[in-house]
């Protein structure tokens, strides 16, 4: 016979916060049945709402308060509890970092089985508002036909309409409002994904924090953008800190924002911003961290993890377009840097230009591919540095580590569940984790970046 499960939808019932989820949400039970609780915060007692249930979990949303968190305050964002963008705005600054740090330390014995990881406490920010150098926003209608743009409801691909955002820059939100008075001006219509129909799928800004230059995407579901000239034009008299208008062309039915199609409209292929005394090189399609404060914090910790000397060589997998490399390369003998994307590498070799740096040598491929073809000729690392996407490491690049036995392995992760993963097969391929710097990337979002270290066993 089926189980019925304790709750039932549109019911409300009383509860007590236990804990938070990893993305951000609070974890509750009744009769051990667990409920997921949106704007719930540990040890609240709330009324809450179930919104939707599956055989063992339930969503719910808080509607009340009988006991409130001391952690809580009330977030400067009005659209919180409706945009998805950010999860935990209502949650102290100071707690974020501590729940971060438990997050880490959490899927470090879930996944990676090691109890009491060495995992330091979170390194925040001065002021966690306002960081982000890249804004991603997708443009639509609602059903009234009024252009719409903003992030997503939480699991939906309902559009939020947003005037403005709290993490992302103020010239960005102009920017962005500028852009739909120009759609209503010549009539451009939005991209529908569910008919296909329309021309403005995303727009992409990119704001170089030391340089103050700016680069405009517009994403295309058709070959060209209209009245291009005179958009570009009006911008360019608005915000005179825009040095780049990009043309992405994307026809397809899919999440991934870019096509494989990208054209400069007016002005440069590319803006400039700085880190750390390193001047890169950024394009359309070039993956820069998003918060330059924090990776400079993040990128010199993986250089003091790394502990280069002058006669090391060092690989840098998932290398992007050569930010980590270079700066390992200030320390190092010979740095390798691989990476998938072709575009990324041809950046990549233009950073190293123009910042005088002979000792790199960049390759395109896959990581777990041209790696162990670098092995087998002979190239041994006594260093290797890897920044994989989300899915973390491929297993045949983790075999090719253990191989290859460097004597210090830096894993900087934007997942620590996948991070915790890989630490597991390295351990038993005969590393060491010895320790794990969470960095707060991402403020007032659920989001956490790591950098640790392992080390060869002797």
């Amino acid at each position: 016979m089926k189980k019925k499960i304790p709750v039932e939808i549109d019911k409300l019932y009383d509860v007590k916060v236990e804990g938070l989820s990893h993305d951000g949400l609070g974890i509750a039970k009744i009769d051990g049945f667990t409920l997921f609780v949106k704007n719930g915060l540990p040890q609240e007692r709330v009324i809450i709402k179930v919104i939707a249930a599956k055989k063992n979990y339930a969503h719910a949303t808080a509607v009340d308060w009988i006991i409130k968190s001391a952690d809580r305050v009330i977030p400067p964002c009005p659209l919180f509890e409706v945009c998805g963008g950010c999860q935990i705005q209502h949650l102290s600054y100071d707690a974020q970092l501590e729940f971060k740090q438990q997050i880490v330390k959490r899927n470090m014995e879930k996944f990676g089985k090691i109890n009491n990881a060495n995992v330091l406490p979170t390194i925040g920010m001065e002021n966690p508002w306002r960081y982000r150098n890249k804004t991603q926003i997708p443009f639509g209608q609602d059903v009234l036909g009024n252009i719409v743009a903003g992030f997503y409801k939480n699991r939906s691909h309902e559009i939020v309409d947003m005037p403005e955002c709290f993490v992302q820059t103020t010239n960005s939100d102009k920017i962005l409002h500028q852009i739909r008075e120009l759609l209503k001006t010549y009539n451009i219509e939005p991209y529908n994904e569910k008919n296909g129909s329309g021309v403005l799928r995303h727009v992409v800004i990119r704001v170089g924090f030391n340089s103050d230059e700016i680069m405009v995407t517009f994403v295309v579901n058709t070959d060209s953008l209209p009245h291009a000239e005179l958009i570009c034009e009006n911008l360019k008299t608005q915000f005179p800190s825009i040095k780049s208008i990009v043309k992405n062309v994307n026809k397809k039915n899919t999440n991934v924002i870019f096509g494989d199609k990208t054209e400069t409209l007016n002005g440069e292929d590319y803006i400039v911003d700085y880190l750390d005394g390193l001047k890169f090189m950024i394009s359309a399609r070039s993956f820069y961290q998003v918060n330059p404060v924090q990776t400079e914090i993040l990128y010199n910790k993986a250089v003091e993890f790394a502990s280069i000397s002058p006669d090391d060589i060092v690989f840098d997998a998932y290398c992007g377009i050569g930010t980590i490399t270079l700066f390992l390369a200030r320390n190092a003998k010979q740095v390798y840097g691989v990476e998938i994307v072709p575009e990324a590498i041809k950046d990549a070799k233009i950073n190293a230009e123009v910042n005088a740096m002979t000792n790199v040598i960049f390759e395109v491929g896959k990581s777990e591919e041209v790696i162990p073809r670098l092995i087998d000729e002979g190239i041994r690392p006594n260093v290797i540095v890897v920044d994989p996407p989300r899915k973390g490491c491929d297993p045949v690049l983790l075999d090719s580590i253990i191989k290859a036995r460097p004597a210090r392995l830096v894993y900087v992760s934007c997942d620590s569940a996948t991070l915790a993963r890989d630490v597991a097969i390295l351990v038993e391929g005969g590393y060491a984790l010895d320790v794990v710097q969470p960095v707060d990337m991402f403020p007032q979002t659920s989001h956490v970046e790591c950098v640790a270290l392992m080390s060869r066993k002797k």
